[in-house]
């Protein structure tokens, strides 16, 4: 067998590109180290920055004049639409707190409604037997008035009662002698 390593084709691309990369990464140390360089480099990106800023400010005003939107536009509605989804998010929360919150309502309305209505039942007994009571109360009092009415009679009885006895006594006290009864049936 022999010892030799394959022909790898990707292994000399990687070593060229290693020595590339060296050489390029060493120019750009020498550029990058000069002053004059950097003050160069310095002048030219801010006269890119003025005409991207002024290129950027004709495609907004040709936009403008031509009603299409730009980045900004769509920058501004993209973040309006998270706004808005963030918006809808804690509505639907809250709408979601108040459908909570009305169920637990209409438990308690129908624990109401359920002790309203043996309320209700116990106060049309109460009225029956309040009806009941108030009859019951205009018996006994004329049973109240009769019975005055008989003690009334019974005092009347007894005062007769009592005359009576007087007059039986002075009766007696006039006639000492007994009283025979006679008719027709009788003998002597």
């Amino acid at each position: 067998m022999s010892t030799k390593k394959p022909y790898d084709p990707f292994e000399s691309f990687k070593s060229y590109s290693g020595i590339l990369e060296k050489q390029i990464n060493d120019f750009i140390f020498l550029w990058s180290n000069n002053n004059e360089f950097v003050k160069m480099a310095n002048t030219g990106t801010e006269a890119n920055s003025r005409y991207l800023e002024a290129y950027r400010k004709n495609q907004e005003a040709l936009a403008g004049v031509l009603n299409i939107p730009t980045r900004n536009d769509l920058a501004n509605i993209a973040s309006l639409t998270i706004q808005t989804e963030e918006k809808i998010e804690s509505l639907e929360e809250q709408i979601w707190g108040l459908q909570d919150s009305l169920k637990s309502q209409s438990k308690e309305i129908e624990t109401v409604v359920e002790v309203s209505k043996e309320i209700i039942k116990l106060t049309k007994q109460l009225k029956t037997e309040l009806v009941k009571t108030k009859k019951e109360l205009a018996d006994s009092k004329n049973l109240q008035s009769e019975l005055q009415e008989i003690r009334f009679e019974l005092n009347k009885l007894n005062n007769l009662k009592d005359e009576v006895e007087i007059l039986k006594g002075h009766v007696e006290k006039d006639n000492p002698k007994e009283l025979v009864l006679t008719g027709a049936d009788s003998t002597k």
